[in-house]
């Protein structure tokens, strides 16, 4: 088992976008796809909740209550796109270091296996949850739609392609680690994760098209 000491999820959090790009673009493992796929969802939940944060007051009074489920939940998803940047970087990281254990006997050959099959599934977990976050989002954006306020409809338009993005992305980044996960039972549970984002697209497909349908009249 890799253990990496971790100040990168905390790092990642509160770092300047100028140095998390700078870091990104750097020849180094982490951050890469799955942290940026995190992001992507990130920035969809914060579009939201902008969008009913301006849904708010005597004219929005009958979908109150659902307006305010949809601050809340995105706020939360929000913080936890954020939590899961950090772990996918924390995560692939220990997979680096997973194939750099020595292998020099039989039994250091099998405790490297083992330690590389293990870093393989903590690696695809934090994309696989990204991908939940991306459907959450798309319910939300959904139930937005219909009420949330005219003026910033776009917004709902840019959180559906932001979440696509994010499961999209996500699910290569699943995909990658899949081949060299023996365990049946995860490799199974991250496969059907990874199928849903078909689904995803589709209804970010259909939020665009009715957001670009209403400004287009």
């Amino acid at each position: 088992m890799v253990t990496i000491p971790d100040g990168g999820r905390a790092l990642m959090r509160d770092e300047k976008i100028s140095d998390f790009l700078a870091r990104l673009a750097d020849r180094v493992p982490a951050p890469g796809g799955g942290a940026v796929a995190a992001l992507h969802s990130a920035h969809a939940a914060a579009l939201l909740g902008m969008v009913a944060r301006y849904s708010t007051g005597e004219k929005y009074a009958d979908h109150r209550a659902t307006v305010e489920r949809v601050i809340a939940e995105t706020d939360g998803l929000r913080n936890a796109a954020l939590r899961l940047a950090g772990e996918d970087a924390a995560a692939f990281t220990a997979v680096t270091h997973a194939y750099k254990l020595p292998r020099d006997t039989d039994e250091a050959k099998a405790a490297r296996s083992a330690a590389i099959a293990a870093a393989l599934i903590e690696a695809a977990r934090p994309p696989a949850e990204v991908i939940g976050v991306a459907l959450a989002i798309i319910g939300l954006a959904e139930e937005l739609l219909p009420i949330g306020n005219r003026n910033v409809i776009t917004d709902i338009a840019a959180a559906a392609e932001a979440a696509r993005a994010a499961a999209a992305t996500a699910r290569v980044n699943v995909e990658i680690n899949l081949g060299g996960i023996k365990d049946e039972t995860a490799r199974a549970e991250l496969a059907a994760q990874a199928a849903t984002v078909d689904d995803i697209a589709l209804r970010a497909d259909r939020v665009t098209a009715a957001v670009r349908e209403e400004i287009a009249k």
